[in-house]
Parts: structure tokens; sequence; C-alpha cells
């Protein structure tokens, strides 16, 4: 299986202790060897060869600066939070062109950086009070300077999962997918329920089925705009189908042929793969060998 996941891998020391040490990430901020990512709104600016780019960080930019850790060499990394009422598409996957030309790891830390700038520019007043709120614990949560209320960036947990009866699974595909691509079922987890409740009720509200036997595979962070992917499994009591159509336009079930066949980007195939970067791909290669 091919690791790490899209978004995981980062080697970084995430340095909780320098988030509540306001002397200890001033200094970080002073250190010779930081350096800052840079960011057109909340995505990479690529580099000539592709990859990221690092910046030394700038006097001159106002901006607060989020620590996102430190690297092996002991170099603090940082990204700047957006200019106050700065307008972000959270949801833009214009970046799927540039993420082939980052390693795994710059993928991860760029995946991270991404989700924790959108977070700031949403979340400038207090849920509590509307009072504008200010950056601390070095950039990961926001305080209200009126009732005192801490927020934190949040991680919306989302299962994705693979129902499967005797050697075969359920794709299904989405109206704004493109032309024969089929994935995996997912669905955001509910207050008041398990990830293997989450994963019963989805298949049954998009495709009508009844499972059982749920197993966790893998996860993956999603930051389009801050998802967590729940990877998982379940066992299907029979094939019979009722699909809700203002969640899907098909779904089908294949047989472990044709999920081969997929993967493999074969001519005439049933169906189209999801790309390697996501997590729906690892749960089909997983089942299919």
């Amino acid at each position: 299986m091919p690791l790490p996941l899209g978004f995981t891998g980062a080697r970084i020391d995430r340095a909780d202790r320098l988030r509540t040490d306001a002397e200890a990430f001033a200094a970080a901020t002073q250190d010779p060897r930081a350096t800052c990512l840079a960011m057109d709104g909340i995505d990479p600016v690529p580099g000539e060869r592709g990859g990221l780019i690092w910046e030394p960080l700038d006097p001159a930019d106002d901006r607060a600066l989020l620590l996102l850790g430190i690297d092996d060499a002991g170099a603090p990394r940082f990204v700047r939070a957006p200019a106050p009422g700065a307008r972000i598409d959270a949801r833009s996957r214009t970046v799927m062109r540039l993420i082939p030309l980052l390693s795994p790891e710059e993928a991860a830390l760029y995946g991270g950086a991404r989700s924790l700038v959108d977070w700031h520019a949403r979340h400038g007043f207090c849920a509590v009070c509307a009072a504008p709120t200010a950056i601390f614990r070095g950039g990961w949560g926001r305080k209200c300077g009126n009732c005192g209320s801490e927020h934190f960036p949040r991680v919306d947990p989302v299962v994705i999962m693979l129902a499967e009866y005797q050697d075969r699974v359920l794709v299904g595909r989405q109206p704004g997918f493109p032309p024969g691509f089929f994935s995996a079922l997912a669905g955001f987890v509910e207050p008041g329920e398990s990830l293997e409740e989450a994963v019963a009720r989805e298949l049954f509200e998009e495709a009508g089925i009844q499972v059982s036997d749920v197993v966790y595979v893998a996860s993956q962070p999603w930051p389009f705009p801050s998802s967590l992917m729940i990877g998982c499994r379940a066992v299907a009591h029979d094939t019979a189908l009722t699909i809700d159509t203002t969640e899907l336009e098909a779904a089908m079930w294949v047989e472990r042929a044709e999920v081969r066949a997929a993967l493999a980007g074969e001519m005439g195939a049933s169906f189209m793969a999801p790309p390697p970067l996501a997590i729906a791909r690892y749960l089909l290669e997983d089942w299919a060998g």
C-alpha cells in the first residue's frame, strides 16, 4: 500500500510547548533559521521546480505569525494569518494542479497551513458575544477580548466507506464528478453518533442498504476546508439499492476484477477510480488487494 496517505506524513514537531510560552514563541520568531510558508491566499506559491517556497520572516509584514512547528533541523516554520477581512474560498481546489509537484511531506505541511489560515479567516468574531477575537497560543486559538471565550481550530469528522457484499463493493458518483468517475460513499458524522453508526446511517440514507460489521481502515486529513476523512468498510445485508438522488447521481456494485481494472487505468474499465491523493483510492486498493 502506498504510504503516507495524501496530506499526511509531515515530519515536524508541532511544538505545543511554544504555543503556551509567550517568551519562547517570541524567541522562535527571532530565530535566524525561521522561515514562513509563501501563500497566495490559501494556495501555495509554487517554486520554479515545484515544491513549496519557504521565505525568511519579513519584519515589514504585520500579519500575525502562526506556528506550524519545528523542523528536523530545529528551525521554526510559520505561516502568516490572513489580513483582517480577507475573502477566502475555503473549498477552492485550484491547488490540485500543484499538489503533484509537492512531496508527501510538503503536501502535509501545506494542508495543515491551509486549514489553519482558513479557520482564522472565518473566526474573527466571537461565537458567544460577537465581539472581535485575537490570536493566541501561537496561532492555534483565538480569544475574545470581551467575554474571554476561547476558540480553537475545528476538525470536521467525515466517514468514507466501502460497503461490500461477497466479491462486490459499492461505489457511487455525485452530479459534479467527471464523466465515468465513481468513488466511495461519504458523509459527515453527526452529533450524538459513533463512527460505526455514521457509516450505517450514511449508507442507508444514500443507497438504501443495511450494513453491519463496520471496521476502521485508515484516516486522512482533507483541507477543503478542514475535514478528517475516516475510512471504513462494512458488510451489506443485500445488494438492493434505493438511491437518494439529492446526494448521488448513480451507484453500482462492482466486482474485484472491475476495481483492479479501474485502479490500473485500463481502457474499457467500468469506471474511473479516484486519484492517488484520495483516501477513497486507498480503500479501493486495500479491498482489491
